[in-house]
């Protein structure tokens, strides 16, 4: 029989991951001048502002208007008829010092004692449907929309697009939990205005499915992913019918409230904590980094076909509280999943010092993941210049995504006596 499974998307113009990038780019700058930074950003956006607030202790000053200002006309907000503009928005700051109370749990005078920042669970997932271990139908969301954004830039073709985007995929897996076809693609884009809202849809549609289509496929490396898209895909494309009003003024956004896009689409399972905005001393997102981190190379060593790995944290507390696997049936050694958790915690130091030394996370590197997802991306090293009214400007090289590197397969392989391809 089969089944269906849907995964959604939103682009970097969407209002929720304006504020998300926001900031992560906030969050960016303060570790670029002072790496010890502890940083809790949060930010909302709408109609002509921007509002943030948070808790910091940094040794850095940012302009947090300048921030927010260069933010927002790198996505695309330029125009003042988007009525959110980053030249002219109001940027409002009520961030204050970080609670000494929570401080106090987290910093140790041996820094390999550091305590976990917060309690909770984090989560990490990998399949190996697709050549990034991410499930099909988020992958292709995502993929749908940074084209489209790639689009909208080169100002070509499509060139009514504005910066507002959600797409939806739904694939249809067989009893094995193998993809079959795509069954469903959904594209809401903000536009600007057509004569008439038909002439709108007309257009918009035969643009996607001639345009945006055909380019999504030609980057897409497996071939057996680029036969699932066929002529009996079924598409929305705008189906509200118009999709002039967006963004900030059409929906106000908030950090952290697209965290099944940011993460696995609805496969596995999500802690509940959101990531941007937050230093890597927050579990919330330094945990659910390191278990992604886990599953993808126990999964690309061969040890499951599809693995959930829970880590758990108490504020303060340095060890995880508790390391939980789930293989879903579909383990290919012969361990439990609890064996299988037990050797990860033999392989892996999941103390949050450990963590953020092992991915390299007290760099400047967290504005690129707040759209289009944290997990799947391909790790690369930059090089990254920031300027400051009172520093000088500092250029620095970092890796991004270090938490997609395969570097663990062949220690998981040798503990686990899989034989090397």
């Amino acid at each position: 029989m089969g089944y269906l499974f849907t995964s959604e998307s939103v682009s970097e113009g969407h209002p929720d991951k304006v504020a998300d990038q926001i900031s992560d780019a906030v969050l960016d700058k303060l570790l670029a001048f002072d790496p010890q930074s502890k940083v809790a950003c949060e930010t909302l956006v709408t109609t002509g502002q921007v509002i943030l607030a948070g808790e910091v202790k940094t040794e850095a000053y940012v302009d947090l208007q300048r921030i927010a200002r260069e933010v927002i006309n790198r996505i695309g907000y330029t125009k003042s008829e988007y009525m959110f503009e980053g030249n002219s928005c109001g940027v409002l700051s009520a961030i204050h010092e970080q609670s000494a109370d929570i401080n106090r749990g987290v910093v140790r005078a041996n820094p390999e004692n550091q305590g976990a920042g917060d309690q909770g669970m984090m989560f990490g997932y990998a399949t190996n449907e697709t050549d990034n271990y991410m499930p099909l139908s988020l992958d292709l969301a995502h993929r749908l929309l940074m084209e489209l954004a790639v689009i909208r830039r080169e100002g070509k073709v499509m060139t009514y697009l504005r910066p507002d985007a959600k797409s939806q995929v739904t694939i249809e897996y067989s009893d094995e939990g193998i993809p079959q076809r795509i069954d469903t693609i959904v594209i809401s884009t903000q536009h600007d205005e057509f004569d008439t809202d038909e002439a709108m849809q007309q257009r918009i549609a035969k643009d996607v499915k001639e345009i945006l289509i055909p380019r999504v496929q030609a980057s897409i490396k497996s071939e057996s992913i680029r036969k699932l898209f066929n002529s009996k895909i079924t598409y929305h494309v705008n189906p509200t019918g118009k999709f002039v009003i967006g963004g900030p003024h059409g929906d106000s956004g908030l950090t952290g409230r697209k965290i099944i896009v940011d993460t696995y689409g609805g496969k596995g399972a999500h802690g509940g904590g959101a990531f941007s905005g937050k230093d890597p001393s927050k579990v919330d997102r330094s945990a659910a980094y390191a278990a992604r981190h886990i599953a993808k190379n126990m999964v690309a060593a061969g040890v499951a076909d599809e693995m959930l790995v829970q880590i758990s944290y108490a504020i303060g507390v340095a060890e995880p509280v508790s390391i939980y696997v789930d293989t879903y049936g579909r383990s290919k050694v012969p361990f439990t999943d609890g064996e299988i958790a037990q050797k990860i915690k033999e392989l892996f130091d999941l103390r949050p010092y450990a963590i953020e030394q092992r991915l390299k996370l007290r760099n400047p590197i967290y504005e690129e993941t707040a759209a289009y997802g944290h997990m799947g991306r391909e790790p690369k090293i930059v090089i990254k210049r920031y300027e400051s009214l009172y520093r000088e400007t500092k250029e620095v090289t970092v890796e991004l995504f270090t938490w997609e590197k395969l570097d663990y397969v062949q220690k998981i392989q040798e503990a686990f006596g899989i034989c090397q391809k």
